[in-house]
């Protein structure tokens, strides 16, 4: 990174507009993910176009009113919202004569810094590492110079190698180690079958309220903070105060619009806990005005692991951040599909508690039946 004195991680975001329904929340998404990623945003440069330019994404005329704003501010960084071919990445960094970063590098630097547990740092080094597995044409010794930065942070940190060999040996470590956790997972959930215990896990949008929600449901203590992807590892606790079921809850990490491939891929071992689960709660913010375009993010990444199919209950929380009162909905046919609610005042809990106790009641048959 080509670092200037006192500018620190500041940085220049690049957010092109190619016609997207959803573009203006995509830029205010941007400037989230920068700030989680420890950068101070400088300035926003805009552009609208029909396509992306092949050689630097922006266009000769945008990528010099890129330079002018990276100029006047001093920045060391400048941040697309968009995904760049490697060839793109590199050409724009000759010509901005600094670090280019796009969304994807972005996202995974994130989960980089928030990764706390042994799986959850082998998930992140696998996506990093088959992500950064098609810039090799950049080369490698750099990046243990750099000991981390945005868009760096992991595998710089522990001494990649230069060889496409070894760098394939190490995916290949990682996916056996990662492979092993999945079968533990797995057995674990035969013991909770065996059991007959109902499984629920929390899914949604990045910054829904998801680990707020659990820490109210189960009185845990998981980690909760007003950030994007304040979570990454799945905690798992009993709910307690269900008539005539045994049910367990699991929070995971959540999921963001043109969220990177490899990292769906990598976390597997994680979003298994989701694919197997009885009951889905879709946690959604509620007074977002971007909330159409978040639920069909989700939706699109829960069909990509193939758990669309797993029955849902929407619920819309935050309401205490609007006019809304507390409520359950149902569908046709008398089931529960939506529970409005505040999981900070915890206003309406309890009408989320008896929808997920109708449903586990319902999957148990008197012979399943577990008191809790």
């Amino acid at each position: 990174m080509f670092e200037r004195p006192g500018s620190g991680n500041l940085a220049v975001l690049v957010a092109l507009d190619f016609g997207e329904p959803d573009y203006a929340e995509s830029v205010d998404e941007l400037q989230l993910l920068a700030r989680s990623g420890g950068v101070s945003v400088s300035t926003v440069v805009r552009g609208r176009r029909d396509r992306p330019d092949a050689a630097l994404y922006a266009g000769k005329g945008k990528v010099e009113e890129i330079g002018e704003a990276v100029r006047a501010s001093g920045a060391s960084l400048v941040l697309f919202n968009h995904a760049l071919s490697p060839i793109q990445e590199r050409n724009l960094e000759r010509k901005l004569d600094c670090r280019v970063v796009d969304r994807t590098s972005l996202i995974l630097d994130i989960f980089a810094q928030r990764a706390r547990s042994h799986i959850g740092k082998l998930q992140v080094e696998l996506a990093q590492l088959e992500h950064l597995s098609t810039r090799l044409v950049r080369g490698w010794t750099h990046l243990e110079r750099q000991r981390g930065g945005i868009g760096m942070r992991g595998p710089g940190e522990t001494q990649l190698e230069t060889d496409r060999r070894l760098l394939g040996k190490r995916v290949k470590v990682l996916k056996e180690k990662l492979l092993k956790v999945r079968s533990q997972h797995e057995t674990q959930r035969r013991s909770r079958t065996r059991a007959h215990v109902f499984s629920v896990s929390l899914v949604g949008y990045t910054n829904a309220g998801k680990s707020t929600l659990f820490n109210r449901l189960t009185r845990a203590e998981a980690y909760a903070a007003d950030q994007l992807f304040a979570t990454l590892d799945t905690t798992t606790r009993r709910l307690g105060g269900i008539e005539g079921a045994s049910v367990v809850l699991s929070d995971t990490v959540g999921f963001i619009r043109h969220l990177p491939h490899t990292l769906v891929e990598a976390f597997r071992a994680t979003l298994e806990e989701t694919i197997h689960a009885d009951l889905l709660l879709h946690v959604v913010d509620a007074g977002s005005p971007d909330r159409d375009a978040q639920i069909a993010a989700v939706q699109g990444v829960l069909a990509e692991i193939g758990a669309d199919k797993i029955p849902q209950i929407m619920v819309l929380n935050k309401i205490d951040r609007t006019a809304l009162p507390p409520r359950a909905e149902r569908d046709e046919y008398a089931r529960i599909s939506r529970v409005w609610l505040s999981a900070a005042n915890g206003d309406g809990i309890d009408l989320l508690r008896a929808a997920i106790g109708e449903l586990a009641q319902q999957a148990a048959t008197p012979d399943q039946t577990v008191a809790a």
